[in-house]
């Protein structure tokens, strides 16, 4: 007879928006939540009885009691870790819990060049995400990461020195357009002080070494060398950082030259995402390579 070897369930897209409301300033977050959940529910896939079952509608409930019961503004992953540990508290037949958060790219507005008290913008550089694992039997496990993290330079950037066969059409170059949109993820060996201030950190660290200086940036001789010294600002930057994944897609921008038109003289492109190269590395604190925490 076939084995029943695995089994989760849980819900996706709960859609949960936050305010807290400190005197006349508002702060506001929107999360997109997923929870993966591990029991012992082994008899509802094999019998037709549901005893124990923690339904998928009790767990998009849990979402906004949880967040209700936040009081003081929090980060993602302290809200992942809470929600993590109400279904672990509550239902003795969960064994461990995954939760998922993508949080919206809703930042405060500007007016007049200061802080509106609650106004926001649609205008983050990327989605926040982040998830954890609550388990009855281990610690809780953290990662938090970016989601699409757009960023281009018009030049300082080239690749050469690559192999050429017969294949080969790329030529060398020390003058292009280097574009991407970056996922990264990232593993703790310790809680920060502040996760909100160690994703500032990890953002700053990551733009300052694809950017370089306002004046003059800095040269880029392959997307592999630039992300691994992304990687390596954020992992020597951010205390407790343990691990830290970019994977970045290109954002092509190919030399334009329309009949009858001047020669391209570095100006005009035809941008273009498909195909595209993917290009990813990990940078660790220690040696080795840890798999992502996940159910």
């Amino acid at each position: 007879m076939p084995n029943l070897v695995h089994h989760v369930h849980g819900k996706k897209r709960v859609r949960v928006a936050r305010t807290w409301r400190e005197g006349s300033m508002h702060h506001f977050v929107e999360w997109n939540v997923e929870v993966v959940i591990e029991s012992a529910m082994a008899h509802a896939y094999k019998t037709p009885s549901n005893e124990g079952m923690t339904t998928t509608d009790t767990t998009k409930n849990q979402c906004y009691v949880v967040a209700k019961a936040m009081q003081k503004r929090c980060s993602p992953e302290e809200y992942a870790l809470a929600l993590g540990k109400q279904f672990v508290d509550s239902y003795p037949l969960i064994s461990a819990v995954e939760v998922r958060v993508e949080q919206a790219p809703w930042r405060r507005t500007r007016v007049h060049g200061a802080d509106h008290d609650h106004g926001y913008t649609f205008t983050a550089p990327c989605l926040r995400v982040c998830a954890a694992v609550v388990s009855r039997t281990k610690p809780p496990a953290v990662r938090s990461g970016m989601r699409h993290l757009r960023v281009l330079k018009t030049t300082q950037s080239g690749y050469e020195g690559f192999l050429v066969d017969k294949h080969t059409a790329l030529k060398d170059t020390r003058e292009r357009i280097f574009a991407t949109a970056v996922d990264v993820d990232w593993t703790w060996s310790k809680p920060p002080g502040c996760y909100d201030n160690a994703y500032t950190a990890v953002y700053d660290a990551l733009a300052e070494n694809f950017f370089g200086p306002p004046r003059g940036g800095v040269y880029s001789p392959s997307v592999q060398y630039t992300l691994y010294q992304m990687g390596s600002a954020a992992v020597e930057r951010v205390d407790g950082l343990e691990q830290i994944t970019l994977t970045a897609p290109n954002l092509h921008f190919v030399p334009a030259n329309p009949p009858g038109a001047a020669p391209f003289a570095d100006d005009v492109y035809v941008a273009t995402s498909e195909p595209h190269g993917q290009i990813s590395c990990t940078v660790s604190a220690k040696h080795g390579f840890a798999p992502l925490a996940k159910l």
